[in-house]
């Protein structure tokens, strides 16, 4: 992939205008791997205007500033375009940056659209953030980068991977994030950033173990409705948090959680352990990794038809003789 980095590194220090973007409703990740690019761009060619354009923003993700400007469609239709963590255009946050001069994609997800007049897809890596970190190492005689930079990068890097706990973390994952902290991140302070929450979290997620179902076949899930979001305040990333306390249910390697949107469609988040669950969100409106996927469905009864075929899913596999505990 060197051929395509050095691409990108000629259109970066090409262009005076560079506007950077990622998809709606981001996580860790996505915020990390644009604003710490952006950052270095803006570190190494102070001349260079580097904006970020979107249409939402994180606030788990607030602690490393705000990212949900929006920039004049002028300074777009005449700026290079980088969209990092953005597997399809429909997932850009803000749809008018495909109209910059030239576009580059930077992913890490199973390709299944291509687009932009220049991607980069390593879709073995761990986060997009990875492959921002593998960039900078890549161009580190010219690049120029600083602690903030790469607390940016190693929080992307961290959250997509679980905290290093997820089947896509490698040895080069690790030797790149040790390149970050080695730049000066606090990593006790980050992950205070990233772990605590709220007393009231803590009700909910105790809420939340009451109304954990389970299928025949141990696909664990969770609908987490309107009244639920509004009984405990919580934003659509707290209640998208919650599929992480189905992980350590044992016999389940199969665990969604359901979450209503403000405009009636379900938000979907499929997880796994040792099988694969891509092929399913793809199924119902979505996608992503093997083991980490989303989705949408449309209605109660798309619902019901996803568990079932999660849950069908899950029992070919425990029969198959695969691993699995």
């Amino acid at each position: 992939m060197s051929d395509v980095k050095n691409l990108i590194f000629d259109k970066i220090k090409e262009y005076d205008s560079i506007v950077i973007g990622r998809h709606f409703r981001p996580d860790g990740d996505a915020v990390g791997s644009t604003m710490g690019l952006g950052r270095i761009i803006s570190l190494t060619y102070p001349e260079k205007k580097v904006y970020l354009s979107n249409k939402d923003k994180s606030e788990y993700m607030s602690f490393l500033g705000d990212t949900s400007e929006l920039v004049d469609e002028e300074i777009i239709k005449n700026s290079l375009v980088i969209i990092i963590d953005t597997a399809t255009e429909d997932r850009v946050s803000d749809e008018r940056i495909l109209k910059g001069k030239e576009v580059i994609k930077i992913d890490h997800h199973i390709e299944v659209a291509p687009y932009g007049d220049i991607s980069w897809v390593e879709d073995w890596r761990s986060s997009a953030s990875e492959m921002i970190a593998s960039f900078y190492e890549t161009f580190s005689s010219s690049f120029k980068i600083d602690t903030l930079a790469a607390t940016m990068i190693y929080t992307g890097m961290v959250t997509d991977s679980g905290r290093f706990r997820f089947s896509s973390t490698s040895p080069e994952t690790l030797r790149l994030a040790g390149i970050m902290v080695g730049k000066g991140v606090n990593i006790e302070r980050l992950q205070a950033n990233l772990d605590l929450n709220d007393y009231n979290f803590y009700k909910y997620q105790a809420d939340v173990f009451s109304k954990i179902e389970m299928t025949e076949n141990g696909v664990a899930w969770l609908y987490v409705d309107n009244e639920m979001q509004k009984k405990w305040n919580l934003t659509k990333e707290d209640a998208s948090e919650s599929v992480g306390f189905m992980s350590g249910i044992k016999g389940s390697i199969c665990w969604i959680a359901f979450i209503d949107n403000s405009d009636g469609t379900i938000r979907v988040r499929l997880r796994s352990r040792f099988m694969t669950v891509n092929k399913i969100a793809e199924k119902y409106h979505g996608g992503g990794h093997d083991r980490a996927s989303g989705a949408t469905c449309y209605s109660k009864e798309e619902m019901e038809a996803l568990i079932k075929d999660a849950d069908l899913e899950t029992k070919r596999f425990k029969e198959s003789g695969e691993y699995w505990i």
